[in-house]
This record gives C-alpha cells, structure tokens and sequence, in this order.
C-alpha cells in the first residue's frame, strides 16, 4: 500500500516530464481564461485533424470509426470526440474538466476617479481568500463587444513591456485595526478596487485622470466607456508560469485549478487513434460558481453535442442517446490537494495525495458528511485501478481533507445524473485557488499517462 516517489521510478523518462512540463507551462501562461484555453485547445485539434461538428452537419459527412470532431459553444467550453469501433450505445470514455479559474472580474460599469486616482470596480469571481488578491501584480485580460457586433480582444500586462495592474493593501504602519480583524474579512469585496493611473487629461478639469484613461483605451482598443457594459474583462495574476524549486520539480502558475487537468486530458484525446470505445473530452466553464449556466456543467450543450454527434453517425434516437449517457464512464479530470507539511492538521495522512506520487483520486469529494459529493461504485474504482495498474500508472486514492475539515466539489455529481460511472481524479496541488499555485511536474505528465490509458481502455 506505500506509494513510491515517481522521480526515482521514472529516471529513465525525465526527459519526457520536462519536456511536457515546459509545453504545459507555455499554454498555462498565455491561456488564462477559458476563452483563451478554447481558442488555443481548437487550434491544436485542428492541427491534429479535428473538425468542427458544425461543419461536418453542413457537409451532410458520414462519422466513422476514427472520425475526429469537436463542438464549442460560446467560445468558452468545448467537447472534443473520437469515434471508436464499437456500437456508441456501449457508453464513451469521458474525461471532463474545466477551464475557469477564480479571478476578479471588472463590475459592469467599473471606471471611476477618486481623489486624483482611476480605479476599476471590480466582483470576485469563485472562492478565493481575498487578502491574497492585494500587493501583487495583475494582469487585464478579456473581450469588449461592441454594439455593432466587432468584438475586441483585450490583454494588458502580460508582456513585458507592459504596465501592470493591482489593487493596493494598507500599510503595515496603519494596520493596527485591519490586522485584529477575522481572515474573510481582512480585505473586504468591495474594496478589490484596481488603481489604473494618476495622469489627468490636460485641458480636462472634471475627472481628468479618468478621461485620460479613457483616451488610452479608445486609441489602443477603439472603445469608450459604454463599451464596459457589454464586456467581460478580467484581473488575473501577471506573467509567466515558472519553475518552483532549487531542483526545479515543481509549476508555480496562475489557473492550476483546473487548467493542470485540462491541458493533459485534450494532450491525451488529440493523439488518440482508433479507440474501441468512443472517446470525449469535455471542458466548461463556470465550475468555480456551481457550474451554472449556458457555458457550465449544468447545461444542455454536452447532453445536446452527443445527440448532434450520433446523428452525423446515423445512429440518432432518444432511447439511444439515453443509453449511451448511462453506459458511459468518466473521470472528472479536477485537482486535489496536496499533502502540505505546514498544515498537516487537516490531513489524514493515511488518505491524501502526496506530491511526487502521480495522479490522485478521490472515490467521492463534497463536505462533511458528502454533501454534494458523487460516490463512485466499487466496481468502478475496480475498473480504474485495473486501467491503471495494467499501464504502468502511479496513482492514490485519496481524500480532500479530513472529514470535518472543509471540502469542496467537482462537475462529477452533474455527470453522474445521468446515470453513468464518475470517479474525480487529477493531479494534487498546493495553494489552491490562491493567485499562484503549486504542482510537481512529474504528477503532471503521470496525469496525461492516465487519461491516455483511460481512453485506450
């Protein structure tokens, strides 16, 4: 039952883990939202032979076995498939993750000027502890729609000749009060407001320095301030995901939650070939708010795809569709957290995940007493470890936390609705949801083994 440190086991392979390290960090750092994984995600299976549903319906084409598609929706989730050899009523092999992260988002109608500053309003987004979003650099990321329809992309601060963003923290010298207060209320939500300059416009009396923002944005980005009505901007943590460590072991990057899933489960189905079973790739959004939503776990758009892609099979009924639902089986591809030794209290340590030790499942998740947890069967878990184990991959079956310490939960309990088998699993990371988090390369590139097992299975 000891789980072994992968590093020592896979001293053969460590060309391998640092090469798939570097080309995770790479997208983690350019892809910090989910309208950005989609588009980079689309590209990639382009490139790998996917096409897109929409147009193979137009086509009136055929799907067979080895046929490769992809659906999105919005341009902020998306479903990769590939067709396997055997009748799809058998069920598909499901890997779901999601591509939100938590961040704070500008407020409608953000800008404003005080007392010779500009700042933006701004609305957290997920769970996060909100003293940890002060004193840091951030970044501007998003889409202005227009209302003739032009849609323009934003990024400010990612390179690095770029400003920078943030929101200020009150100083050590006059935090006396600040300092006695409870943590959830150290930095209030209503006071993430973001500084964005002090130059006023000259010729400008009234709210000058705001005008002057507002010049800058109209001559860099063609918008004006009704413009932020209709947009969805941003605030993430700046720059590049890094190495972390003397030994260089570790990601250190924005977004882990759950993009570190994400990029080896699409890594995976890109490169499948000839499965047996018919295999997808699903990836939503809003998971990081309860997975509500047109773009969520929630909706209809995955239920809806399946019935799309089994019609460009010929092979479309309700009764069938049903059936196909139930008789498939996924892994929910969501972190878990890593056994941290500043904070061992609230770990079993008989059942966590471990750093270094590969891929971490969790048989159900939720808070307390389960609540809001899917329960994978016995069997299932069976079947995964035989998946597994067949393939040479390094895995725990963990907890997340002790059972009264907290909790949290995945897309598995929305999935599992339909009545087919969900276990979570992902790989273990440090400081989650914080601005930077934390993740051992060679857990990593043990994921990808996973899902490309799982598929292939």
């Amino acid at each position: 039952m000891e789980n072994k440190n992968l590093w020592s086991i896979r001293r053969k392979e460590l060309h391998d883990v640092d090469k798939f390290a570097e080309e995770f960090k790479m997208f983690i750092s350019r892809c910090k939202t989910e309208r950005e994984c989609v588009a980079d995600f689309t590209e990639l299976a382009k490139a790998k032979g996917f096409k897109d549903l929409k147009d193979v319906i137009a086509d009136g084409t055929q799907l067979v076995p080895g046929s490769k598609v992809y659906a999105s929706h919005m341009g902020k989730t998306i479903i990769f498939f590939v067709v396997g050899s055997e009748d799809i009523e058998h069920g598909m092999n499901i890997t779901g993750a999601h591509i939100d992260s938590p961040r704070l988002d500008l407020k409608p109608n953000p800008l404003y000027e005080e007392d010779g500053l500009a700042l933006l309003e701004t609305h957290y987004y997920g769970g996060i502890k909100k003293y940890q979003w002060v004193a840091l650099p951030l970044a501007l990321h998003g889409v202005v729609c227009k209302r003739n329809g032009e849609k323009i992309a934003v990024t400010i601060g990612e390179n690095p000749k770029d400003p920078v963003l943030g929101v200020s923290d009150l100083l050590i010298h006059l935090a006396q009060k600040q300092m006695e207060k409870k943590g959830s209320v150290v930095v209030e939500g209503e006071d993430l407001n973001a500084m964005v300059g002090s130059i006023p416009l000259d010729g400008e009396e009234k709210e000058a320095v705001k005008k002057h923002i507002l010049s800058i944005l109209s001559e860099k980005y063609d918008f004006n301030e009704k413009d932020f009505l209709s947009a969805e901007l941003t605030l993430v943590p700046a720059g590049p995901a890094r190495d972390y460590g003397i030994d260089r072991s570790m990601v250190m990057a924005y977004g882990q939650d759950d993009k570190v899933c994400a990029y080896p489960a699409v890594r995976a189905i890109v490169d499948v070939q000839n499965p047996r079973h018919t295999c997808c790739c699903i990836l939503t959004d809003k998971e990081e708010i309860g997975s509500v939503g047109a773009t969520g776990a929630e909706s209809r758009f995955f239920e809806n795809s399946v019935a799309e892609l089994m019609n460009a099979m010929g092979q479309y009924s309700e009764l069938k569709l049903r059936r196909v639902l139930t008789n498939s089986q996924m892994i929910s591809a969501d972190v878990t957290a890593a056994f941290d030794p500043n904070y061992p209290d609230v770990e079993d340590k008989k059942n966590c995940a471990y750093a270094g030790q590969g891929m971490g499942f969790n048989k159900y998740t939720g808070a307390r007493g389960k609540a809001g947890s899917s329960d994978a069967n016995a069997e299932f878990v069976a079947k995964i470890r035989r998946i597994m184990d067949d393939a040479n991959v390094n895995y725990s079956i963990s907890e997340l936390g002790k059972v009264d310490a907290g909790g949290g939960g995945t897309i598995a309990y929305l999935m599992a609705n339909y009545g087919m088998d969900v276990i979570d699993c992902g790989v273990p990371v440090f400081n989650m949801h914080a601005p930077w988090e934390i993740s051992s390369k060679i857990d990593i590139y043990e994921t990808w083994k996973g899902y490309e097992a799982f598929y292939q299975y």
